[in-house]
């Protein structure tokens, strides 16, 4: 029996990383936004990537901003910034994007990056048609509470593909994690960036690019 759908991660997986330099400068902007001109570079690198609702709360509250106008202009700016990379090629799809024609059941995207960064790319790639459903975080500190290692919105896309069995493709453990938490099979994709990283946690595949995810995605035993 194969996987009734494959759903992916996005940046690391379909998309080429976002630089760091440029998380560093949507979360500066958002400070600078919100009439901080000169914060701490810890906070800084603590709002630019891998923000945790804790560290928000308490470093707007160091500076008495809201958390939540605070994050919305930390997610804003991102998205400026990610489209200006974008629009000059230094953000753009991985090689072997067009193996995504080869798999014949419905694909999903569950990405821990901005909503309208991930719409932006992929109507700017025109890479958007291969995806039933894309979910990707609102600008809320609530999206904080659901992304990934959490499974809240794998759960979405499968509902939304109506499927229960589905292999999720990502770069990280909390891809790994959470498709685990939603009772589905994983797969890490080692990327450039991936290629040496030991895990903490187990995948159900290891694959080098998504040749391999075209060949498995149609049986659930045999040897990778």
């Amino acid at each position: 029996m194969g996987y009734e759908s494959v759903i992916f991660d996005n940046d690391g997986v379909l998309l080429t990383l976002t630089d760091m330099d440029a998380h560093y400068v949507g979360a500066r902007r958002a400070f600078e936004e919100l009439g901080v001109p000169s914060p701490s570079t810890a906070h800084v690198e603590a709002m630019s990537i891998g923000v945790t609702v804790p560290e928000l709360t308490d470093i707007c509250t160091q500076y008495d901003i809201d958390p939540e106008r605070f994050f919305r202009a930390r997610d804003e700016a991102l998205t400026t910034v990610q489209r200006a990379l974008i629009r000059a090629g230094e953000k753009q799809p991985y090689s072997d994007v067009s193996m995504l024609d080869r798999l014949d059941c419905p694909l999903g995207v569950v990405s821990s990056n901005q909503r309208d960064t991930v719409a932006f790319a992929f109507e700017h790639f025109d890479i958007g048609h291969y995806f039933d459903t894309v979910w990707a975080r609102e600008p809320t500190v609530e999206s904080l509470r659901r992304k990934k290692p959490r499974p809240y919105y794998i759960e979405r896309a499968m509902a939304d593909l109506d499927v229960s069995d589905a292999l999720f493709v990502g770069d990280n453990e909390s891809d790994i994690e959470a498709a685990h938490r939603a009772g589905i099979d994983s797969a890490i994709i080692r990327r450039p960036h991936r290629t040496d990283t030991r895990l903490d946690v187990t995948p159900d595949h290891d694959v080098s690019g998504l040749e391999d995810v075209v060949r498995i995605a149609g049986r659930r035993s045999g040897s990778d």
